[in-house]
C-alpha cells in the first residue's frame, strides 16, 4: 500500500477518531456502534497513511517528492 494522505489529513483523521470515541462513550445503542465503527476506520487510516477511498477517486494528499 502506497501512502495517499498528509501528515494534516493523518492528524485530522486521529482527532475525528477521539471525537467519535468520546461520542461513543457518552450515547448507547445504534449511535454508540456507529461512532466505534467510525472511530475504527479513522484511527486505522491514520495510522496507516492509506484510504482506501482516496485510491478509488484517485485522490493524493500525499506530497510526491522528486
Amino acid at each position: 500500500m502506497k501512502r495517499n494522505e498528509s501528515t494534516i489529513d493523518r492528524l485530522g483523521r486521529a482527532i475525528v477518531a477521539v471525537a467519535a470515541v468520546v461520542g461513543a462513550m457518552a450515547t448507547t445503542g445504534v449511535w454508540s456502534i456507529v461512532l466505534w465503527v467510525v472511530a475504527a476506520i479513522m484511527a486505522v487510516t491514520a495510522v496507516a497513511g492509506f484510504c482506501p477511498l482516496y485510491t478509488l477517486f484517485r485522490i493524493n494528499t500525499c506530497k510526491v517528492s522528486k
